[in-house]
């Protein structure tokens, strides 16, 4: 009898035979494998972390740097996995953002996800929670494989310095570059070390590239060429085990260079900084005096599928548990004061008018 061969349409790739003992990486649907992206809430959001072979793009806010609350968590979950790392900024000494870098919680903080989950159990009245059914598994959890996975990151802690003294960190300056030649070759380098293959994969690469289209660049104000090279790079990344991650201030570029640089993202995230003093969106959500900043998913990477991402919710408050610990939550709308006179259940009945009808109930 012929061995059965497996089913291979269009819409799916036959890789059933890539195997990856590594801790580092998850499998995902339609053969797809993902790293984490070093947020727990975040890969959970995008349904597993970023997907292997994809380019993720982040749009910063001139006003706050929560693109390196981003940048930092993904760096430090590849150092701890010893995932080789390759990091570029237009900083004269790049080496020392290493010294910046969030450290793992100590055992000792593994109950914060146990406090987490309590917290939110308290907030959800006894009587309903049987409507909930039992709890799904989550990727805060920092038991068995889970952890090994994803690390919760103490921001107050710096990175032990013996995970980037070793020869798996290269760190690149682009502040005096004319061109982005050499941080292409440098990237073309870096990516020939984890070519995709059909056998098992052992390893997983990292990219980080900071501020790619800074005024302090020289290259900044060549549209065409800043284009040129992020296709070269997504062409460069779809044939290899690792995930580029790039900022970049989207004010500071034209609105077309701006579309085009979205455009070619396979995951696409910008952060916002939150006023301090905005008395209108403070009584619209709940919990906004611990918000930091905000996070939007304009975009899931879709490799090896050609069926659309659809996200339960798009924006997402950013919070410090404890000024130690991203998390990313849901926005919730404030309930409504009655006695506040300018709010939605003022008006009694369904036509939105103050006079009554025959339709209003």
């Amino acid at each position: 009898m012929a061995a059965t061969r497996a089913r291979v349409s269009s819409f799916s790739r036959n890789v059933s035979t890539v195997t990856s003992q590594n801790p580092g990486l998850k499998h995902g649907p339609n053969g797809t494998m993902f790293i984490s992206s070093g947020i727990p809430d975040l890969d959970k959001i995008l349904g597993g972390g970023f997907s292997l072979g994809s380019l993720v793009m982040v749009m910063e806010d001139p006003e706050a740097p929560h693109h390196m609350l981003l940048l930092r968590n993904f760096m430090s979950q590849g150092l701890v996995q010893k995932q080789p790392l390759l990091y570029a900024s237009a900083s004269r000494d790049p080496k020392s953002f290493l010294g910046t870098l969030p450290s793992p919680a100590s055992p000792k903080g593994d109950n914060k996800s146990s406090d987490l989950s309590h917290e939110k159990d308290l907030r959800i009245a006894w009587q309903y929670k049987k409507y909930f059914g039992e709890p799904q598994l989550n990727l805060n959890t920092n038991n068995g494989g889970q952890h090994d996975y994803c690390n919760d990151f103490d921001l107050r802690k710096p990175l032990d310095r013996h995970f980037f003294s070793g020869n798996n960190v290269d760190c690149v300056s682009i502040k005096d570059s004319p061109n982005l030649t050499a941080l292409q070759d440098c990237c073309a380098g870096f990516l020939a070390k984890f070519s995709r293959n059909e056998g098992s994969i052992s390893s997983a690469g990292r990219i980080a590239i900071q501020s790619f289209c800074s005024p302090q660049c020289k290259y900044s104000n060549e549209e065409w060429h800043m284009l040129s090279f992020i296709r070269s790079l997504k062409g460069m990344a779809r044939s290899s085990n690792a995930v580029i991650v790039v900022t970049f201030p989207p004010s500071l570029l034209p609105p077309s260079c701006s579309k085009r640089l979205q455009h070619m993202a396979d995951t696409l995230l910008s952060v916002k900084a939150i006023p301090d003093e905005d008395k209108e969106l403070a009584k619209l959500l709940t919990g906004y005096q611990d918000m930091i900043g905000l996070l939007n998913v304009h975009k899931v990477a879709r490799l090896n599928t050609q069926v659309p991402v659809i996200l339960e919710a798009t924006t997402f408050s950013i919070k410090l548990q404890k000024r130690r610990f991203l998390v990313l939550e849901c926005l919730n709308q404030a309930p409504v004061d009655g006695s506040s006179g300018s709010s939605y259940g003022t008006s009694g009945g369904c036509s939105g008018s103050t006079k009554a009808g025959p339709l209003d109930f």
